[in-house]
């Protein structure tokens, strides 16, 4: 048997650049700065314009990035959040953390992002939500011109969840992470923009907001050791990672360009009456993850290892099913999004993927 076609291989990424990352990290280790320092402030900069907004504040990771971007929007106990549930409780987890009621939207079976339709379902019961999460799921971006009609109508902040999503862009060229009033990002290694550890970031166009941001991410600090902002805590992404990401994001775009023709490739090319792929898509589908749907799944996946190649499940609980909840949100149903969870699986798709790799995998997807 040929060796096993992984779903994502973090080493063939970074090979390429070894010799560039450690350079990188000498100098890092040379200038005497390693918390808040030059780097961290070039990325800050260089990320904001790459997204298309004016401030950027960088973090300790993406989990963060949500939480404290909830708190800058003044989301506390009392407060409602809506939220997709097929998204790993990522941004179900910042809104307990932030002592908020989640409020579970069901999702697009297309594009398994927030329905426009289920969210004004819920605004016209009515239901009064503070803030929509909008989480951008596999690199697609939701459907931001109909979300952002309803926030008008019904006066609910967005705020954007682009852990998945770096680079994903409209017709009009607008960028993930632009469309709401903040927005938060991963640089997990695994992500679109990984670098090699972990790190985060909100983005805003709200100068007020950034400054909230600031001082959330260093204690509350208004000055130093003068606590004035509750919520606080050490979250700083560090100099050596954001000279890393420094180094990468000018390859972003490239890297997100390899993934769609991938992403195209399995989507014209799997033909099973037993296997459901996305759609091709345009620029607005960065293939963070390539996520088909079939209704026997255990089988599917057992082919594939026999067939040497790698698969997963992102994610095979809804949030509202996790048991932390108990019987909580037992009542509730939300059909599209279950049916997603009990259905999906992703291929591999990551930018080093060979040509001759991705017929493999759409063989053995046709052959089962």
């Amino acid at each position: 048997m040929s060796a096993e076609i992984p779903v994502n291989s973090l080493s063939r990424h970074i090979d390429p650049l070894h010799q560039e990352l450690v350079q990188v990290s000498a100098d890092v280790l040379s200038s005497g700065h390693y918390v808040l320092g030059p780097n961290v402030k070039a990325f800050e900069q260089e990320f904001a314009a790459y997204c298309g907004v004016a401030e950027c504040v960088s973090v300790a990771n993406g989990t963060e990035a949500l939480e404290l971007g909830l708190r800058s929007l003044g989301i506390c106990p009392g407060k409602t959040v809506a939220v997709v549930a097929n998204a790993a409780m990522y941004g179900t987890t910042a809104v307990l953390s932030c002592g908020a009621e989640p409020i579970f939207v069901d999702i697009d079976p297309v594009t398994h992002t927030m329905s426009p339709h289920a969210l004004e379902k819920i605004l016209s019961a009515p239901r009064h939500i503070d803030v929509v999460i909008v989480t951008h799921l596999y690199g697609q971006l939701a459907d931001m011109e109909a979300i952002q009609a309803l926030s008008s109508q019904y006066g609910f902040a967005i705020f954007e969840d682009c852990a998945q999503a770096h680079g994903a862009r409209n017709a009009a060229g607008e960028k993930a992470g632009s469309f709401g009033r903040a927005a938060s990002f991963s640089f997990y290694p695994t992500k679109n923009l990984g670098t090699l550890g972990d790190g985060g970031a909100i983005t805003t166009n709200d100068g007020d907001l950034a400054s909230r941001l600031r001082q959330l991410r260093q204690y509350g600090w208004t000055s130093k050791y003068r606590n004035e902002l509750a919520g606080g805590r050490n979250s700083r992404l560090d100099e050596l990672q954001a000279a890393f990401l420094r180094r990468m994001l000018p390859l972003l775009d490239g890297w997100n360009a390899r993934r769609r023709k991938i992403a195209t490739r399995y989507s014209t090319e799997i033909s099973n009456p037993k296997i459901t792929p996305p759609p091709a898509g345009g620029e607005d589908f960065v293939a963070h993850l390539f996520v088909i749907k079939t209704e026997n799944r255990d089988d599917f996946q057992r082919h594939l290892a026999a067939s040497g190649i790698g698969s997963d499940i992102h994610y095979p609980i809804p949030d509202h099913r996790q048991l932390l909840f108990g019987d909580r949100f037992d009542s509730l149903q939300i059909p599209v999004t279950e049916n997603a969870c009990e259905q999906i699986v992703t291929l591999p798709c990551f930018p080093e993927l060979t040509d001759e790799e991705i017929t493999r995998v759409v063989d053995a997807c046709n052959r089962w």
